[in-house]
């Protein structure tokens, strides 16, 4: 097997030299790694790093364009919008800084609920409501505004508007820095308000101005200066809803210098308005400004209105209050406007408590004189006569109180500087025909 010349011998031996310094050579390298071995791998980790980071940076498809805010999104969806779409609100806080605007008829905008879709107006910069309409067959629901600079939904010029089940707050309580109006359609026809909630209006929570067929119902207003408002309007039903904690809780009213006027037909009923005692914060020279804190009900200067089977308990002025525009000490420039109530029907109502404080002067004086709470129902007694004296109308003719749970009643004799008040009910006790139940297509 093995050579016998000296030559075979080193050509048979040259192999295994070889293969002996390269069994040197790998054992040096292994020991030369693992004696490296941790400074190698962080090394080649670092550069893997670098490379991928260089790949990324030149593969322009991996590149993330900037997230549209969701307010930019939201008014981009509202000026788009065709007729017979649905804008979904996520559930979320979402923050806007300017008005919203909305033009085009059929819309519906959605949220998750009116506790868990917000809109926050909290840092608005411009604009003068949160949301502006201007469309018919207009829907909005399940979601809330909060926090506008000025009114937050007005809603102008529209027909078949449905707003349900929509919170409008401002969430620092009652201000006179908060906006005035919480869900406010004006001019508008065919309007359904059901299930809403407001709170914090500088003015009036649910406010409907200058309309006709209107519906309020289910629905709570509560820390506003007025909680419900129907104005100049005719044609309203007004049930099943609660306002507490307001200044004024439902406010019937007709005002001169509008657009629209001769207010009337507005039913009042089975509504519960209790303990509406917060102090009057209404900006300076707001005509609610002047309802005294502690009103429940409220009709000033309105025709054919009948309040009925309401449960009206604790507020302090008075549960029930029915006026004339005079009342308000204001010269009044409009000759066409009428400042004198009629055919008021008060009946089948509850009281509980109340007139214990009121914020008047002519009933506080009246509450002194007497030593009882003020009666649950008052009339200012001023009415409309001729040049002579002689009034227009029969008492009956302009209020009519009959079946409720107390007949406490007094006419306050405003027209003689409330000289000679009168506690007798007996020319007011009587019954009016009932009105007509309001109907329209979208409030089935």
């Amino acid at each position: 097997m093995f050579a016998t010349r000296p030559d075979e011998f080193y050509t048979a031996v040259q192999p295994i030299k070889d293969f002996a310094k390269l069994s040197r050579g790998i054992i040096n390298m292994r020991k030369f790694c693992d004696l490296n071995n941790y400074h190698f791998s962080r090394m080649l980790f670092l550069m893997g790093i670098a490379a991928s980071a260089f790949l990324n940076g030149c593969d322009s498809e991996n590149i993330s364009e900037p997230a549209i805010p969701f307010e930019e999104q939201l008014q981009e969806k509202l000026i788009s919008a065709t007729s017979g779409e649905v804008i979904t609100i996520p559930e979320g806080v979402h923050n806007i800084s300017r008005s919203l605007s909305l033009n085009v008829s059929g819309v519906t905008i959605k949220g998750e609920g009116m506790d868990k879709s917000i809109l926050s107006y909290k840092n608005q910069v411009q604009g003068a409501e949160g949301l502006l309409v201007n469309a018919d067959n207009f829907v909005i629901e399940d979601l809330a505004i909060e926090d506008t600079t000025g009114d937050a939904i007005k809603i102008n010029n529209s027909e078949n508007v449905t707003i349900r089940r929509v919170r409008t707050e401002w969430t620092g309580g009652p201000l006179t820095t908060n906006g005035a109006y919480g869900i406010y359609p004006v001019q508008s026809r065919n309007i359904l308000i059901d299930g809403a909630v407001a709170i914090g209006a500088s003015d009036a929570g649910i406010y409907v101005g200058q309309s006709t067929n209107i519906i309020v119902r289910n629905s709570r207003a509560e820390y506003n200066v007025a909680g419900i408002e129907i104005e100049n309007s005719t044609f309203a039903d007004v049930y099943n809803n609660i306002a507490t904690n307001n200044t004024g809780g439902i406010l019937i009213f007709d005002l001169p210098n509008l657009p629209v006027q001769g207010g009337r037909n507005t039913r009042v009923f089975k509504n519960k308005v209790y303990t509406n005692n917060v102090e009057n914060f209404a900006p300076e020279g707001n005509i609610v400004g002047s309802v005294p804190a502690g009103t429940g009900i409220m009709v000033l200067a309105n025709d054919s209105i009948e309040v009925f089977e309401n449960e009206l308990s604790q507020n302090q002025t008075a549960n029930i209050l029915v006026v004339s525009y005079l009342i308000n000490n204001i010269p009044i420039n409009d000759p066409l406007f009428d400042p004198y109530p009629e055919a008021i029907y008060i009946h089948a109502n509850t009281f509980i408590g109340g007139g214990m404080e009121p914020d008047s002067v002519p009933l506080a004086s009246l509450k002194q004189a007497t030593g009882e709470p003020v009666p649950d129902i008052v009339w200012d007694g001023d009415k409309a006569t001729t040049e002579d004296g002689q009034a227009l109308l029969d008492p009956f003719e302009i209020l009519c109180i009959s079946n409720n749970s107390s007949e406490n009643f007094v006419n306050l004799d405003a027209g003689n500087n409330f000289q000679t008040p009168s506690f007798d009910i007996s020319p007011h006790q009587c019954e009016l025909p009932a009105l007509s139940k309001v109907e329209f297509a979208s409030a089935d």
